[in-house]
C-alpha cells in the first residue's frame, strides 16, 4: 500500500489553511506519519520587529500552536508526531525548501490563503509551489463543507483521473488506483477529445475522422483500465470539448470528491503545471492531488504499475 511517512502543511492563519490543517492531521493520523506545520514570517516584518519588542519568531510559534489547537479538536491525542516550524523568507521558497530538506512525502495546502474569496486563479504561493514542486501536493478546497469532508479519509467515495493517453498519465493513474483499492471506491478514468481542424480534402478522403479518433481513444483508455489490479473498480469515459470544463462537469455529475492529476514536465526545468491542470484546479471545488512527473514522496510498495 502507498506509504506516507512525513506530511508538510503550510499555514498562514487563514480559515482556508485551518481547513487544510485539519485534513493534514487526518492524513497523518491515518498513515501514522509525522506532521510538520510550517508558517513563514515576512522578512520586512522581521526587520521591523528586530528593533524592539518581543521575538517575532517566538511570538509566531506561540500563535501557531494556538492556531493548531483551535483548528484540531484533539491534536495531542491523535497520535500524530507534530512539529512546529517558523521561518523567515518568501513563503513558496520556504515551503519548497522544507519539503526537500525534510524529505516530505506529501504537501497539504489550501488553494487560497489570506487573499480571501475564491477567484479564477490560485493564491500566488500555491501556484508557485505547484509549478516547482517535486513532491505530490494535495490542494484542499476553500469551501468549508468539502474541506471538512476531506478531513475524514472515509469520505473519499469516487476518484476521477484525467488521462491524456501519454506517459505522463501513468503515475496519476497508479496512485489513484492505489487509493481506490485501499478505500474500495470507484475509479473513473476520463479522456477529453478536443475539437481539431481537419482539412476538407482529408475529411473527404478519410471518412468518419471524428468517430475514428474516438474509437482509438476508447481502445487506449480501455487498455489502461485492463492493466490495473483486479480489485480496482474502474470506469472509462470519453468526452468531447474543452478538457478542463468537461472534467469539471464530470466531477460534479458523478459527485466525485477527489481528483488525481499530473503536473507536466518541461525538460531540464523540472515539473511545470500544464494549462489543463491549472484550469481544473481553478474551476473545480473538489480536492485535487497534484503529482509531479517523478514524485519522490508517495512510495510504490506493493503497487501494480499502470501503463501510459
Amino acid at each position: 500500500m502507498t506509504a506516507l511517512h512525513h506530511v508538510l502543511c503550510p499555514v498562514d492563519f487563514s480559515e482556508a489553511s485551518r481547513a487544510s490543517l485539519r485534513c493534514a492531521v487526518a492524513i497523518a493520523e491515518h498513515f501514522k506519519a509525522r506532521l510538520t506545520v510550517l508558517t513563514v514570517d515576512d522578512p520586512l516584518l522581521a526587520q521591523v520587529a528586530a528593533h524592539g519588542g518581543p521575538s517575532l519568531t517566538g511570538e509566531t510559534e506561540r500563535e501557531l500552536r494556538r492556531f493548531c489547537g483551535s483548528a484540531v479538536e484533539r491534536p495531542a491525542s491523535s497520535g500524530v508526531e507534530l512539529t512546529y516550524s517558523v521561518v523567515i523568507g518568501k513563503a513558496a521558497s520556504e515551503i519548497l525548501r522544507h519539503a526537500r530538506d525534510g524529505k516530505a512525502d506529501l504537501i497539504v495546502m489550501s488553494s487560497q490563503g489570506r487573499s480571501g474569496a475564491r477567484k479564477m486563479f490560485f493564491g500566488s504561493t500555491t501556484e508557485r509551489v505547484l509549478r516547482e514542486t517535486t513532491v505530490p501536493v494535495l490542494v484542499t478546497p476553500d469551501t468549508a463543507l468539502l474541506a471538512k469532508a476531506l478531513a475524514d479519509p472515509r469520505q473519499v467515495t469516487r476518484i476521477i483521473v484525467p488521462v491524456d493517453l501519454t506517459e505522463s498519465s501513468a503515475e496519476p493513474v497508479r496512485i489513484a488506483a492505489a487509493i481506490a483499492a485501499a478505500r474500495s471506491v470507484p475509479l473513473v478514468l476520463v479522456h477529453v477529445l478536443e475539437p481539431v481542424f481537419v482539412p476538407y480534402s482529408v475529411r473527404m478522403a478519410v471518412g468518419g475522422v471524428d468517430a475514428a479518433r474516438r474509437e482509438r481513444a476508447e481502445e487506449q483508455i480501455a487498455d489502461i483500465a485492463r492493466r490495473l489490479a483486479p480489485e480496482v473498480s474502474v470506469e472509462t469515459v470519453i468526452l468531447t470539448g474543452d478538457p478542463s470544463e468537461e472534467i469539471t462537469k464530470l466531477v460534479d455529475t458523478r459527485h466525485a470528491n477527489l481528483i488525481v492529476i499530473g503536473l507536466h514536465s518541461a525538460g531540464a526545468l523540472g515539473p511545470r503545471m500544464g494549462s489543463v491542470t491549472y484550469r481544473v484546479m481553478c474551476l473545480s471545488h473538489a480536492p485535487v492531488l497534484a503529482l509531479p512527473p517523478s514524485p519522490f514522496g508517495l512510495r510504490r510498495d506493493g503497487l501494480q504499475s499502470s501503463p501510459a
